[in-house]
């Protein structure tokens, strides 16, 4: 280290600290790199930290603000696992290991192209902090049943959490919104329009973005869920589900870096009302 240090002494434009190794004060030196050496510690394990990227709000979104300038491939530069939807309203978004998935009224899934454009997503560097199993025996869980539980092992619900829940599942409902034509009618009246996917069991992953109360209008306080199969068939917005065994990892987010569109659809968008009745009902409506 010592040698290090004269190496870098000769090279600096710093006249004290090429004095200071001319005067044989290494003591010094040393103590200063130890100092220096612990606060690129401290910093490491900030940037560690991954920040959760939200583009727009869920209230522009429930007022009609369908359409975004983000791309696909700006999205997935700022985090590999999350959810959201895209333009027009068409369909459901999930990203599972940096992989963009669409989800189709139709009913078919797709890997979405890098220059499809965004209305609303949040996604973030997905690096579990903790992992759990959760089982359903002898009856399966419920969605209110798989929240509960996970939400007990949090130790702080004024964060964000991202997590995957991966293993067999049952009783299963997924959802997905044709695309839209303007003029757009809020989300509220159209998610009456909405397609339903039932299906009886499958293995897949849930992926969840759990947001605190604080976050409200900006996203959905509480638990929001996609779902999709292993094989990459089957998915969508979750409305119910079964749980029977699985492998829950969780991720915390303390930062925030929220980007919103400069569009005229976001500018006139109405986000003075409360919409928690709305949201309500987009988020848990079924036929």
């Amino acid at each position: 280290m010592t040698d290090t240090i004269l190496g870098l002494a000769q090279k600096t434009s710093w006249p004290s600290l090429r004095m200071a190794v001319k005067k044989g004060q290494l003591l010094g030196l040393l103590t200063l790199a130890a100092v220096l050496s612990g606060c690129a510690t401290v910093k490491s394990a900030e940037d560690d930290k991954p920040a959760i990227y939200i583009y727009s709000t869920i209230d522009a979104l429930l007022s009609g603000a369908y359409d975004g300038e983000l791309t696909v491939k700006q999205m997935v530069s700022k985090g590999d696992f999350g959810l959201g939807t895209y333009n027009r309203l068409d369909g459901e978004m999930l990203v599972l290991g940096g992989v963009p998935y669409h989800f189709k009224a139709d009913g078919s899934v797709t890997v979405a192209k890098p220059d499809d454009r965004i209305p609303l997503a949040y996604v973030l560097p997905f690096r579990p902090t903790h992992r759990f199993t959760l089982a359903g025996a002898p009856a399966a869980m419920s969605l209110t049943d798989i929240e509960a539980a996970i939400d007990a092992r949090l130790p702080n619900k004024n964060l964000f959490y991202a997590v995957d829940v991966t293993g067999q599942f049952t009783g299963i409902t997924t959802r997905a919104i044709a695309a839209q034509s303007r003029p757009y009618r809020p989300l509220a009246e159209l998610v009456k329009t909405q397609v339903l996917f039932p299906k009886a069991s499958a293995t897949g992953t849930m992926v969840g973005i759990r947001s605190p109360a604080f976050s409200k209008g900006v996203s959905v306080p509480g638990w929001h869920w996609h779902f999709i199969s292993t094989d990459r068939s089957y998915g969508g917005h979750v409305l119910a589900i079964g749980l029977v065994n699985a492998v829950a990892n969780i991720t915390p987010s303390h930062k925030v870096d929220l980007d919103l569109p400069g569009n005229e659809d976001f500018a006139n968008s109405d986000q003075t009302k409360d919409r928690a009745a709305e949201l309500h009902q987009v988020e848990k409506q079924q036929k």
